[in-house]
Parts: C-alpha cells; structure tokens; sequence
C-alpha cells in the first residue's frame, strides 16, 4: 500500500443506546442515535479501544432482559 492509499481520516468511537459501538469519521456530524464516546483518532486505534471496552457484545436491552430472569 501506498502512502497515498493509507486512511488518514480521524475517527471517534460512537456508542448508540443499547450500548454498541462503532467508529465514525471525527469530521462529520454523527448519526441519529449515536453519541460520542470520548475516544478519537487514526481508525485502527479506535478499532482496538473498541476490542478493548466492548467485552459483551449483546444489546443493553438483551442483557437487562437476561438479567431478570
């Protein structure tokens, strides 16, 4: 790959409400139902903070539900 290949983007990791996460170029406005959370930079650094935080990866509402019962 050539240098001008590489993704320079900066991305922030987004989080919606049941608890998912994502990546979303830092430039643009974000998506209806999403918020940041609080972690930006080049993609694959955003890729491997979400691997990190995102050990569960059922719904919010899933988890509640199991919870429950």
């Amino acid at each position: 790959m050539n240098t001008q290949d590489e993704d320079s983007t900066i991305y922030k990791v987004v989080i919606n409400h049941e608890e998912q996460y994502s990546i979303w170029p830092a430039q643009r406005e974000l998506p209806l139902g999403w918020s940041d959370a609080g972690k930006s930079g080049p993609k694959e650094e955003c890729l491997a903070y979400i691997k990190e935080v995102w050990t569960d990866m059922r719904p919010l509402s899933l988890r509640k539900k199991m919870e429950q019962k």
